[in-house]
């Protein structure tokens, strides 16, 4: 059984608590059967002094490494991880995209399924991994801890089972993320004072490496090298850990066969370039050539974005180098060429449409897709940013200087209660710690992508979605040009969800539903909200307990 103590509420990012009962906080439910072997890890959160840039500085990281160690395990093992937290930060671990099924008190939301580790404490996660395979990740769940405290998780699949695919000669773990020369939490708090957008990254990096292209950065010390053989496949899963940007990835000169996106088989999808947003994972079989090329290739991640912010438009860099059968088939004097990948512009919506409407769900006898075919429950959700009145005797960096950037989901930014609901719970008194009358639907329509109203305000509020159990879902998600247009990642806790649409403008409930793919709709935990235009998802809500929403910061 598990045991609740009081804790108190930090400062959080927006989010959009979507209840479906109260069954996680019963003591009769407890973590469901499972056939696996069960795997034990043991995480001791440190601090560990790492260079980047000629920046020296201590950074949060677990077990002393950066990124992180992997959890493996197969689909139906039990996980159960052990962490210790040896830092003066209170810390929680999200498991990105596990789908906790009747254990969404190990899920990691800080004040929502559990109470923060404190300094010297611990906890055990104890979970099951079902009906998942391919690659998800862990990650901190307070505040900015995340920008150094991530790792992948690995699920193979069960034993004797086979990918649908040919069995790669080796899989390597590829984690896109970024490094900042300041401390992230001083940035993340910064910003949620004057209410302005974060400072940006210095670097984005590749297994925690810049590259080669960013000053004070060497070919030796600060470049992931990718070795391989000369005609084999290797399976790469691809993880975007960065804290806020849609990434292209490529590797100079090789074609890229997208297999598996969130743990989820899809029919294979061959490209030179693939697109991840933050949270998202994307398995690539890379087939290497029949022989030694002479060469050595780049692999590149940079940025995609719309919208009016600043951002890191960097670029980081791996090498690919081949492993030539002779030691003596290179000649250190002279140096192999280098080729490098063409990368799309920063602003190709062209592209990204084509590429995620691209993927699609295996939809096989063994992995079928089960998309919801009737919907039970729709919503029409408009995202986007608002505008909040500067708190007295303070300056802000909103629009102006009397205003803060507030994040808003039909007009709704929440907003932080007095008790945290795990707090409420414990003492018995979950009333009135958040409503259940989140709108449905704007409750001023206008034209969500065109010229912005003249009221840019938005409401406050700590408000919930009651779902009943097993009811089918469908949330059009709709980006706004208010303070201008931007993608919008989403992730949902505890639950998968079909794509079942995306589109440019505004949505058109009379039109757009009639091209709906109901029949191989990719299925995701992660999705990128396309700017200035519109997606339509579905999902059972099969997962009792309090779940969330959760825009831009994963």
């Amino acid at each position: 059984m598990v045991h609740y103590v009081p804790c108190c509420l930090p400062q959080i990012s927006v989010l959009f608590v979507f209840a479906l009962s109260a069954l996680w906080f019963l003591p009769e439910f407890t973590v469901a059967a499972h056939p696996g072997t069960t795997r034990r890890y043991k995480f001791h959160i440190k601090y560990q002094n790492t260079t980047r840039l000629c920046t020296t500085k201590t950074i949060l990281t677990v077990n002393g490494k950066f990124p992180g160690p992997p959890i493996v395990a197969r689909e139906g093992d039990r996980v159960v991880v052990k962490v210790v937290n040896h830092v003066r930060n209170n810390v929680t671990i999200h498991w990105h995209g596990v789908r906790q099924l009747r254990s969404g008190w190990y899920d990691g939301p800080a004040y929502i399924t559990q109470c923060p580790i404190q300094t010297g404490q611990t906890y055990v996660y104890n979970f099951t991994i079902t009906n998942q395979i391919g690659t998800l990740l862990w990650h901190a769940h307070l505040s900015w801890l995340r920008a150094t405290l991530y790792g992948p998780i690995i699920i193979l699949p069960r034993r004797n089972d086979s990918y649908p695919f040919p069995k790669p000669y080796k899989e390597i773990p590829i984690i896109l993320g970024d490094w900042f020369n300041a401390d992230p939490l001083a940035v993340i708090a910064q910003a949620l004072q004057t209410g302005a957008p974060p400072n940006v990254s210095d670097a984005h990096t590749i297994n925690g490496l810049p590259g080669f292209l960013y000053n004070c950065s060497s070919k030796s010390k600060d470049t992931f090298k990718l070795k391989v053989k000369p005609g084999k496949t290797y399976l790469l899963r691809v993880i975007n850990a960065a804290l806020n940007d849609d990434l292209y990835f490529s590797i100079a000169n090789h074609t890229l066969t997208a297999v598996n996106v969130d743990a989820n088989y899809i029919k294979p999808f061959e490209t030179d370039t693939i697109l991840i947003a933050p949270g998202q994972t994307t398995n690539l079989l890379l087939k290497t050539k029949p022989h030694f090329p002479n060469a050595t290739f780049l692999i590149a991640a940079r940025p995609f974005f719309v919208g009016l912010a600043t951002i890191d438009n960097s670029t980081t860099v791996a090498l690919l180098e081949y492993k030539p059968k002779h030691s003596n088939t290179t000649n250190k004097t002279n140096p192999l060429p280098l080729f490098s990948p063409s990368l799309p512009s920063i602003n190709d919506t062209n592209f990204a449409f084509n590429f995620t409407n691209g993927l699609k769900s295996l939809g096989s006898s063994n992995f079928p897709t089960n998309v919801p075919q009737k919907v039970d429950k729709r919503f029409f959700f408009t995202i986007g940013q608002g505008t909040n009145p500067c708190p007295l005797n303070q300056t802000c960096q909103g629009p102006t200087n009397t205003t803060k950037f507030s994040a808003s989901i039909n007009n709704v930014s929440h907003s932080l209660p007095t008790t945290a609901m795990l707090q409420a719970h414990y003492f018995g008194r979950p009333n009135g710690v958040y409503t259940t009358d989140f709108p449905e639907n704007p409750l001023d329509p206008f034209n969500y992508t065109g010229a912005p109203p003249n009221n840019t305000n938005v409401s406050n509020g700590t408000k919930a979605v009651v779902l009943r159990f097993n009811t089918s879902v469908e949330f059009v998600l709709q980006d706004t040009s208010i303070l201008g247009a931007e993608s919008h990642p989403l992730h949902l806790h505890g639950h998968d969800f079909f794509v079942v649409g995306q589109g440019v403008g505004n949505y058109d409930p009379s039109r757009d539903p009639n091209k709906f793919n109901l029949v191989d709709p990719v299925q995701r935990n992660t999705l990128a909200v396309p700017a200035g235009g519109w997606a339509a998802i579905r999902f059972l809500a099969d997962n009792p307990g309090e779940p969330n929403t959760k825009l831009r910061n994963i």
